[in-house]
Order: structure tokens, then C-alpha cells, then sequence
């Protein structure tokens, strides 16, 4: 899994930097080729020298150090490196960056995007999947600042492993060991896997709300921010997925590496949708669409004078269902349902009139604007119910979801019986040979020079 992979493995500066000598060591058992990158502090605990004699690579602990100093990468890796400068290289040729361990200070740097050393400049530059693995004192585990730091790392998309709980250098007990090597190293193969999971794949998400407009200054719309749409959008990216995300207003960026279409209104919605969906394997409708519009759209700023005001709406088109009444064979198509009762009955329903393969249930108290997000997964076989997640993490079940849904569409014998043995087919395969043979025998019979090379 890991044979002629590059994992970047970034050494901070803490007591259990001497444990990331063995996970070297793992790595280059399974056939991965290693490169470290150490902090400044990481080199008080364990020389450069003895990494470098681990991973059989130059170490990177300097900003100021050999640009170019040949790094042996695996398969690929050559191709994305530049040999300029040398923390972007490493970055590059990454296929994890896995740090271990990650002290409460390089966290908080990381969060904020501070570069003061190879490391950070590396875990800045790198588009890679990112594998962090705390180890600190118990209390600065439980400070509020590295919880909502590790967080917020989570919600970007890193996985985050451990700590562990036990005896630590302090003296004290409790949790801020680092995870057990097997753990890790366990995490970065899947982190492996997920990259190249969707690898030319095509995705079509709609996210955001939609925006109706009663006159020129006013509009009917919701709370939802489009977090949920645009962690759906990155993650299938970083999984190698050609990405279009189809996006209403927002609360936040959109990601970069996606064709992103904007609109404003349901129907700017149901048509660059649909128009889209015509060519993708996958759809995820994550957007909050109006439900109504205003009927008549007045000319003019309606004033508060204006007593009795009437506000008479119609209904917009349902575009999930549109695009499941539509739904090519082998094609997936996941909606979203926010419930705020029977949920799981409703969202059944759902499915079953959209002609949807998943609805993804959640609630308005669960995941309405913010960074995490409670769902129950609804399809053909039943209900699966997920805990508090960042909405990155939703996003990655979402898509492994999405993943066996395809497999099992793939599958699945053609319409109108079984699928014919080979024995079945034959009469069939000799009736379509007979021409071609007839072909080859009126071809064979023409004089060699009238005959094609």
C-alpha cells in the first residue's frame, strides 16, 4: 500500500520525538520512501544524523541549508519537484505529511499559518493529506486553545491521530502520549488510498442557499452558510475527483482546484445543475434551495408604508428531484434533508420519491452554519447514524459512501434477467464474426498492391 509512496514526516520538538525514529523505520519496511523535516527544537531531542541514516534521505532542518540536496522519492514524486527550493520540493513530492509528534506550540502555528521554520514552510506548502499526531502534557491537551487549535486542523481536512493516554514525562498521567506507531502508520495508508480514491471521477456538488428576490433590495433565503457543500467540493478534489460545484451565496471561500459556477436564485440553480448533471458520476445537492418565490417581483423598494402588504408566493422547482427523475444507470445521486421531526421517515421518502441513492439527514440544531455537523446516512438499506463531526470529516464518510454506492451500481447485471453465460452468448459473438470474416477473405483475395499495409 505504501511501496513506492513518499511520506513526508515532520518531527516537532518534543520528548517523544525519539518514537518517530521507529515510524521511519515502519515506513521504510512497508516500501515507502521517507523524508524528514524537523523543527528547530525537534533537533535537541534527536540529531538530523540519525534520520538520515533511517530514512537513507537528507533531513530538512533549515531554511538556509542545500536547495537541491537529490532526494531519492518514489514513483511520481520526481515529476512534482522543481529542485529549487527545497521545503517546496519536499512539499511537492509528498504524498502524506504526517507529523509526529505535533507539539501544542507547532499546532497553534500551523492553525495560523505561520512559516517560521522548514516544517511549517513545508506544512504550509503542502496539498497533500495531512496526518497530525499530538503529544504534550496532559493539561495543554486540555487547554481550550489546543482543543479548538486541533479543531480546527480537523476541519480543514487533517486527520487527526490520538493522543494516547498513560504516563508522560512530567510525571503525571493522562492524555498526551503519542498514538501507538501502528495507529499511525495505519492512518496514512488510508490517507494513501483516499487520495487517489476519486482519481478522474466527476463530481457535481450544488451548495449554499439561494436568494429569491421580493423587490429590488429584498430577498427570501436561509441561515445556511455552504460549509457542508464546500468541505463536500474539497474533499472530492483532494481525492483526485474533477470537481464542479455549482454555489448559491455563501458565508465563506470557495475552494481553489474546482470549476465553481455562481448563482443566485433557484431557477440559476436548476438550470446550471441539471445542465451539469447530464456528464457527472457523481451529484451531492447540498444547497439550500428556497423552497418558494415571491410570485410578482416588485419594480420598486416596497415601503413600510404600504399597509396590508400581501407577499404571495409559488413554488420553486425541486431540483433533486429533477435530477433523479434523470439519473443514468451507474450514476449516484445524494441529497440533503434537514428535518426537524421524524427525520428518518421523511427522509425515506425522500429518497424514495427523488429517486436519490442517499439522503444525508440532518437537523437545524445539528450543523445550520457551523463547523460541525450531526447526520444520519438514509438509503435502499438502511440508516446509519454519525456522530458530531467537522463537516470536513462528514464529507470524507459522505464519499466513501458514494464510492460503494458506485461499486455496487457497477455491480449490478444489466435490465431484463441475469446476465447470459458465455456459452449464451456465442451464437450471438459467431452471427457478428461471419461478416467480418467474409471482410478479411474479400480483402485477402485483392492484389497485394491495392491492399493496405
Amino acid at each position: 500500500m505504501l511501496r513506492s509512496r513518499t511520506i513526508v514526516v515532520g518531527v516537532s520538538g518534543g520528548i517523544a520525538a525519539y518514537k518517530a525514529c521507529e515510524l521511519v523505520r515502519a515506513f521504510r519496511t512497508r516500501g515507502a520512501a521517507v523524508i524528514v523535516v524537523m523543527s528547530r527544537a525537534a533537533k535537541e531531542f534527536v540529531t538530523p544524523l540519525t534520520f538520515q541514516a533511517l530514512s537513507g534521505n537528507p533531513v530538512v532542518h533549515d531554511l538556509w541549508g542545500d536547495q537541491d540536496p537529490g532526494f531519492a522519492v518514489g514513483a511520481d514524486a520526481a515529476e512534482r519537484m522543481g529542485g529549487l527550493v527545497e521545503h517546496v520540493d519536499v512539499a511537492e513530492a509528498a504524498d502524506v505529511l504526517v507529523i509526529a509528534p505535533a507539539t501544542a506550540d507547532l499546532i497553534a502555528r500551523m492553525v495560523h499559518g505561520e512559516a517560521p521554520d522548514a516544517l511549517t514552510c513545508a506544512a504550509l506548502a503542502c496539498r497533500a493529506p495531512l496526518v497530525v499526531c499530538p503529544a504534550m502534557d496532559a493539561e495543554m491537551w486540555r487547554h481550550a486553545a489546543t482543543r479548538a487549535n486541533v479543531r480546527t486542523l480537523a476541519s480543514r481536512g487533517a486527520t487527526i491521530v490520538g493522543p494516547g493516554v498513560g504516563a508522560l514525562a512530567s510525571g503525571l498521567d493522562g492524555p498526551g502520549r503519542l498514538a501507538p506507531l501502528e495507529d499511525i502508520v495505519a492512518a496514512v495508508e488510508a490517507a494513501v488510498v483516499r487520495r487517489t480514491s476519486m482519481a478522474g471521477v466527476r463530481v457535481l456538488v450544488g451548495a449554499g442557499r439561494t436568494e429569491e428576490p421580493i423587490d429590488p433590495v429584498r430577498v427570501l433565503t436561509n441561515r445556511s452558510s455552504g460549509r457542508m457543500g464546500y468541505a463536500v467540493a474539497t474533499a472530492a478534489r483532494d481525492r483526485g475527483a474533477i470537481v464542479t460545484l455549482v454555489s448559491g451565496p455563501a458565508s465563506v471561500d470557495a475552494p481553489d482546484g474546482v470549476e465553481l459556477l455562481r448563482v443566485t436564485t433557484a431557477a440559476e440553480m436548476e438550470a446550471a445543475m441539471v445542465e451539469a448533471a447530464a456528464s457527472a458520476d457523481v451529484v451531492v445537492m447540498a444547497a439550500a434551495v428556497a423552497d418558494y418565490r415571491a410570485r410578482t417581483v416588485a419594480a420598486g423598494k416596497l415601503k413600510r408604508a404600504d399597509a396590508g402588504l400581501t407577499l404571495e408566493l409559488t413554488a420553486t422547482t425541486d431540483i433533486l428531484a429533477r435530477i433523479g427523475a434523470a439519473k443514468r444507470p451507474g450514476q449516484v445521486v445524494i441529497g440533503f434533508a434537514l428535518e426537524s421531526s421524524q427525520g428518518v421517515a421523511r427522509a425515506r421518502r425522500k429518497r424514495e420519491a427523488k429517486r436519490a441513492d442517499l439522503i444525508v439527514l440532518n437537523s437545524p440544531a445539528d450543523g445550520l452554519g457551523g463547523d460541525t455537523n450531526r447526520v444520519t446516512f438514509v438509503d435502499a438499506r438502511g440508516e446509519r447514524k454519525l456522530p458530531v463531526l467537522p463537516k470536513r470529516e462528514v464529507a470524507e464518510r459522505l464519499l466513501d459512501r458514494a464510492l460503494e454506492l458506485r461499486a455496487r451500481a457497477a455491480a449490478k447485471p444489466a435490465r431484463g434477467g441475469a446476465r447470459r453465460t458465455a456459452a449464451a452468448r456465442a451464437p450471438r459473438a459467431g452471427r457478428a464474426a461471419k461478416p467480418a470474416a467474409r471482410a478479411a477473405a474479400r480483402a485477402a483475395a485483392k492484389p497485394a498492391a491495392t491492399r493496405r499495409a
